[in-house]
């Protein structure tokens, strides 16, 4: 069996709860997370050029995180796609792309395919929407995108804005591949920062990728650098893997 570390955060844009934009302490933030595949949300500028907030250098050199390389941007000067970049840590991307996910509001998702320690795995980053319909066809969308896969175990991480579970999660569509609706569903408090309630930020796993040892990051940097705590837990992938070599 495999452990790695994984963890998804919203970083507001760098913008935290003392409404100072500071991207050195959302680096420094990430670095005290050590994992070796990170989620992120809402690194760009949602308006206009859609510029970055990050230093990318400052985050390859502080955490030794990889950014995904993505040829569709929504500016030249943007990190991610709507908003997502996904990084890691000592992996090869063997395929990634970025989607549009569909809602009212803008939104997107990156897929990629890659593989880490030797194994195969597909990671998908996504920001889901505010409105519940929105999220339903959301999740309706990234469903298919895991089914139609090769059959590599699949992690789903990302603010989500969804804290219910059961039948008024509109998650629904993805119970299937993904342990994400049953109440027994694992979930953690991750917003508001300085006094976590709601479970908005999610890891989940398929039946092949365990979720082990959930919880937020709280550090009283991370309490400051954002409205949303960072979320990690360990990965366990099983070494034997039936996706395509």
């Amino acid at each position: 069996m495999s452990d790695l570390i994984v963890s998804s955060y919203n970083i507001h844009k760098a913008v935290g709860t003392d409404m100072r934009r500071d991207p050195a302490r959302t680096v420094q933030v990430i670095r005290e997370i050590g994992a070796d595949i990170v989620a992120l949300q809402e690194v760009d500028r949602r308006f206009g050029d859609r510029k970055g907030v990050l230093d990318p250098d400052m985050l390859r050199n502080d955490t030794g995180l990889m950014p995904v390389a993505l040829t569709n941007r929504l500016g030249a000067r943007a990190h991610g796609w709507h908003g997502n970049l996904l990084l890691l840590r000592g992996a090869e991307v063997e395929d990634a792309r970025a989607v549009t996910l569909p809602g009212l509001e803008p939104r997107g998702a990156i897929i990629a395919d890659i593989r880490i320690n030797g194994q195969p795995l597909r990671v998908i980053a996504a920001h889901l929407g505010l409105l519940h319909q929105s999220r339903l066809l959301q999740a309706r969308f990234l469903s298919k995108a895991i089914e139609e896969g090769d059959g590599r175990p699949t992690l789903v991480m990302g603010d989500f804005n969804e804290w219910r579970l059961g039948a008024g999660c509109s998650l629904m569509p993805l119970r299937r591949e993904l342990r994400a609706v049953k109440r027994s569903a694992q979930t953690i408090a991750s917003f508001p920062a300085q006094m976590p309630v709601l479970p908005l930020d999610r890891i989940i796993g398929c039946r092949r990728a365990e979720i082990l040892d959930l919880r937020a990051h709280d550090s009283v940097l991370a309490r400051k650098a954002s409205d949303h705590l960072p979320i990690r837990a360990a990965l366990n992938l099983p070494r034997a893997q039936s996706a395509v070599m």
